[in-house]
């Protein structure tokens, strides 16, 4: 250890947050997988909620939507204030909200209590991740992108870990059997009070000082036309990303069940495998654009979905199996890539553009659900899957992002 130290450059010797703290990455992504297994048990059982209480699609999509809202508006407000003053132990308040949504949603008896317990697992979500992002960047050091697609791939995990367990275990023994599913939240809980005392001890890793600014970085300033432009053009591509997650996440079951009409659990099953598909596309994304610039993996990740996505609605069932995971692999790179691009765009503001992100993914992922449950109910699933398609598409406006690996390239030679 003390070889490795000796052996360091001087400016990472000098500046220890840059060095990379593995451990709370992995703690961090870990709590993110418990997390977001409790949030993908809301969509995965949507087939048990629709026979037990005669549920339409309009009413699936307002469960979606309700829990979307309630993120996507507390997400930016929490990532502001916590830019304002850190509050290291947030993160296992919102893991007890997420927690308490899900018993309320194992007792609920009416479509009103259901969206109530949307409601709660929503806030939760809200709290945990600007306040979890904003850990992986602290504990980051050089590595943005492989931190925050390290951090992703937890909560991609747990997505397609969701489906799995209620095809296991909640379609078989019902709507109740989530109250089990409570000692994740209590784990998550645990591990977040720890994560939480290390984040109060290292508030320096996220802090500057003025005169800590280098001369790279003044020269990257940008106008505020530059800034609103490149901001506008990223919230359109989480636009095509996430509406188009959300046919798959919220209606890829009902989509295989109407038109190949298989079994529930073989469509939570084929959900499982999609899902996973995006788990393991998030953590390429990161390092790839460490590498080779995000704005390519932006470029990838949602434009080079399309010709899969195009054909997807006119294959058999085995195709439709195998382009889905294309499509995660590929579309799944592009939320880390970016993130880290705006937070690079907008240094200083690492928690609130992290909550406006994050809160634009759940809310528009909400309203997107919302509007196609609407569409299913009146020209049907195939239908939706057929519209979506086209989604990707709008990567196109990829070409008008500022290089921002490139400027830092010519403003190092100039320094």
């Amino acid at each position: 250890m003390q070889e490795s130290i000796a052996t360091s450059p001087p400016e990472i010797r000098d500046r220890p947050e840059l060095n990379t703290v593995y451990a709370l990455l992995f703690a961090i992504s870990f709590s993110h997988m418990l997390n977001d297994t409790i949030q993908a048990l809301l969509p995965a059982i949507y087939p048990v909620l629709k026979n037990s209480y005669n549920l339409s699609f309009a009413q699936l999509g307002m469960i979606t939507f309700t829990f979307q809202l309630t993120a996507s508006l507390l997400q930016p407000l929490v990532g502001f204030i916590t830019d304002k003053k850190p509050l290291p132990f947030s993160l296992p308040v919102g893991m007890t909200l997420t927690g308490t949504g899900l018993i309320c949603l194992a007792m609920a008896s009416s479509f009103p209590a259901i969206l109530l317990s949307a409601a709660l697992v929503g806030s939760g979500s809200a709290i945990f991740h600007p306040e979890a992002s904003r850990i992986a960047h602290m504990a980051a050091g050089k590595r943005r992108g492989f931190a925050q697609s390290f951090f992703q791939v937890g909560g991609n995990a747990g997505s397609a870990i969701g489906p799995l367990l209620a095809a296991l275990i909640i379609v078989p023994h019902g709507q109740r059997s989530l109250i089990g599913f409570s000692a994740i939240a209590l784990i998550g809980v645990i591990v977040l009070y720890q994560i939480g005392k290390w984040q109060a001890g290292n508030t320096h890793r996220i802090k500057r000082k003025p005169q800590a600014v280098t001369a790279c970085e003044a020269a990257n300033v940008r106008s505020r036309k530059t800034v609103f432009r490149a901001i506008g053009i990223l919230v359109a591509l989480t636009f095509s990303k996430y509406v188009y997650l959300s046919s798959l996440t919220s209606y890829y079951t009902f989509y295989l069940m109407d038109r190949f009409h298989v079994t529930k659990q073989s469509a939570m099953l084929h959900l499982f495998v999609l899902l996973f598909a995006v788990a393991v596309g998030t953590i390429v994304g990161g390092p790839v654009g460490d590498k080779f610039g995000r704005k390519r993996v932006i470029w990838a990740s949602i434009l080079g979905v399309a010709p899969f996505s195009l054909a997807l609605p006119h294959v058999g069932l085995e195709m439709t199996a195998v382009l889905s995971v294309f499509i995660g692999l590929i579309l799944a790179s592009a939320f880390s890539a970016i993130l880290v691009y705006a937070q690079e765009l907008m240094p200083g503001k690492v928690g609130m553009v992290a909550g406006l992100f994050f809160g634009l993914a759940f809310g528009i992922a909400g309203i997107g659900s919302a509007v196609l449950g609407k569409v299913a109910d009146h020209t049907g699933i195939n239908f939706v899957f057929q519209i979506c398609a086209y989604l990707p598409l709008i990567g196109l406006l990829t070409v008008f992002l500022p290089d921002i690996e490139g400027e830092k390239e010519v403003s190092s030679e100039k320094s």
